[in-house]
């Protein structure tokens, strides 16, 4: 028995080194500091179960399964480039882990420097705490999450490796006044708007890295009044925050896309527009636009969040495409 330990924790460990040397190769942990966190901290300690399929085919793989071939399968799996379904309710999907290179790529862009406060929204299994604790310390991580079953665990994952962050049960959407100012506010979950709160819980300077539409908006904090920024290149799919702030909902679910061919739909960065401008565009009106200025990637737009409310933009949050995020949809065009 002992023997067969020994060769699953092998397994385990050369597993996680072969997923770093891929995330290394694929450039996206070209910072050492983060490449070091990643080294550091294994992701089957924050998974030690995930689900697959859909609907009624949901599968649960286990890291103590009796099986070792089930066991091999959630190895593979934890160590895959890919997001796993750590947390299910009513066949919804809660929680998961994200896929390790889109979290690699989001904590590059967070900019941390040393001694930078850090607030996350979303703690999910708590293993994108435990490489935020490894490179500022815990006394500098909080991970808030609105459901006490999701932070029991991720505090449990996070002690086994001896980190201790702050883990706090609540609504994200508030952010977490008894730790601010923050310096970064790295968010996990899409939302539909930039909660109000957090500015005012930022340091002048802080920057906000959260998923918007099927992006990813980088924010820049002036005050608590306001904040600008503009939307990276990278494609991002998450859970929706829940709590005080709503998520939106998909592609056309305002209205029928009355005249948008399917393949425009599912195009990328035509449906990052489309959720982007949902309830304020007609369809139609998204496709115009998305056309006449030649196909726009998600690195021409760009938010702007003000006391009077929040807008999103083309360009220049002064030019001629500029519409507010969250309003009522106008009667369709003709």
């Amino acid at each position: 028995m002992g023997t067969a330990k020994a060769a699953e924790k092998d397994l385990r460990e050369t597993a996680h080194a072969a997923q770093v040397r891929e995330l290394t190769a694929a450039g996206v942990l070209e910072d050492p500091a983060w490449r070091a966190a990643f080294a550091a901290v294994p992701r089957h300690l924050f998974v030690p179960y995930f689900w697959t399929g859909r609907g009624a085919g949901h599968e649960r793989l286990w890291g103590e399964d009796p099986d070792p071939e089930r066991r091999a399968r959630w190895l593979r799996g934890v160590y895959t480039d890919a997001p796993l379904a750590t947390r299910l309710r009513d066949g919804e999907l809660v929680s998961s882990s994200s896929q390790p290179s889109l979290m690699a790529k989001m904590l590059d862009a967070l900019q941390v420097r040393d001694g930078d406060n850090v607030l996350e929204i979303g703690a999910g299994t708590g293993y994108n705490a435990a490489l935020l604790c490894h490179r500022l310390g815990d006394g500098l991580v909080t991970t808030v999450d609105l459901d006490e079953e999701i932070t029991e665990s991720a505090r449990s994952h996070l002690a086994r490796l001896g980190y201790r962050p702050a883990v706090v049960t609540g609504d994200g959407a508030r952010g977490c006044p008894a730790r601010a100012p923050f310096d970064r506010i790295l968010v996990t979950c899409t939302l539909p708007l930039i909660p109000p709160a957090w500015l005012g819980q930022c340091r002048p300077g802080a920057r906000i890295l959260a998923p918007l539409s099927t992006g990813l908006i980088a924010l820049t904090v002036r005050d608590a009044g306001f904040a600008e920024g503009r939307f990276l290149h990278t494609s991002a799919y998450f859970v929706p925050l829940r709590g005080a702030t709503a998520a939106p909902g998909p592609p056309g679910a305002t209205g029928p896309l009355h005249g948008i061919p399917y393949e425009l739909v599912e195009n990328e960065r035509f449906q990052f527009l489309l959720i982007l401008t949902a309830d304020v565009l007609h369809p139609r009106e998204a496709l115009d636009l998305w056309r006449g200025e030649g196909r726009p990637a998600r690195e021409r737009f760009g938010v702007t969040v003000t006391p009077q409310g929040q807008w999103a933009w083309l360009d220049d949050p002064q030019g001629p495409y500029v519409w507010p995020l969250g309003e009522e949809p106008p009667p369709p065009p003709g």
